[in-house]
């Protein structure tokens, strides 16, 4: 299959200077933490944002206290939930520390909602286009190898929502993001099933820079995800990896063309 012609994309459309880093998804998880939760995403924030550096201290506990307000209870129900996701380590007479970022439980949802609330949402998104780059592909070989009639339903269902919305940005990332769970649900192999729900949230946010990156293409990359479902329909495992790869290197060029304004003027 030959790939399909790339138009040309308008640099200068003042409309274009307004796209930036949607954190929708992640502020909307974070907006519903209970009362409860709020420390721990407070401080959880800070570490990823780097306001504690690794190897650090935290300040003390009687300082914590005053700072944000709360019992001993609280802190401590705090410092055992963040050391549960590996981002702080607790020593007695020495105090809690911060983690190494390597440590840390990239896969957990709060540790995932932080990182998109606190860093660049460019950065966020190329590491999980590499992440995806590696996994989807092979996904779409083996789904396109093994998978069932009603596997394929799924995807079908997934793609012909996706035509549907493409006036609707919301409708759209939320069938964007069916399909490409309906290819790893096709693998048959739970392990790989369950990457789409560990990054549930990261997922959701990326989708909706790509498609707005996307959006003088938008039916380009529609047609894309049809080439990969008829890859996979017709069982050519080959192409289901290759088409999965363009679209992947295309997606993360449209997450790139999303932030180009904002890089034009920094």
């Amino acid at each position: 299959m030959t790939a399909k012609p790339q138009p040309s994309r308008p640099t200068d459309a003042p409309e274009r200077r307004a796209r930036t880093a949607p954190r929708a998804h992640a502020a909307q998880f974070l907006a519903q933490a209970t009362p409860a939760s709020a420390l721990v995403n407070q401080i959880g924030r800070d570490i990823v944002g780097g306001v504690h550096e690794a190897g650090a201290l935290l300040p003390n506990e009687v300082d914590m206290r005053e700072r944000f307000g709360v019992s001993r209870t609280a802190l401590r129900e705090a410092y055992s939930k963040l050391t549960a996701k590996g981002l702080v380590h607790a020593r007695p007479r020495v105090g809690t520390s911060v983690r190494n970022r390597a440590d840390w439980n990239m896969l957990d949802e709060d540790v995932l909602a932080w990182h998109l609330q606190t860093l660049p949402a460019e950065e966020i998104a190329a590491d999980l286009y590499a992440l995806r780059r590696m996994i989807e592909p092979g996904a779409s070989r083996l789904a396109a190898s093994i998978r069932s009639d009603e596997d394929m339903q799924a995807i079908d269902d997934a793609f012909a929502q996706m035509k549907r919305s493409t006036t609707d940005e919301a409708a759209l990332v939320k069938a964007d993001y069916a399909f490409h769970v309906a290819i790893l649900s096709a693998t048959g192999n739970g392990f790989i099933t369950a990457f789409s729900a560990l990054i549930h949230t990261a997922m959701l946010a990326v989708f909706e820079i790509s498609w707005r990156g996307a959006e003088i293409i938008r039916d380009q990359r529609i047609r894309q995800h049809g080439d990969v479902a008829d890859a996979i329909r017709a069982k050519d495992p080959d192409n289901a990896q290759r088409l999965m790869e363009e679209l992947l290197d295309s997606s993360i060029e449209d997450v790139r063309e999303a932030f180009e304004p904002r890089n034009q003027q920094s």
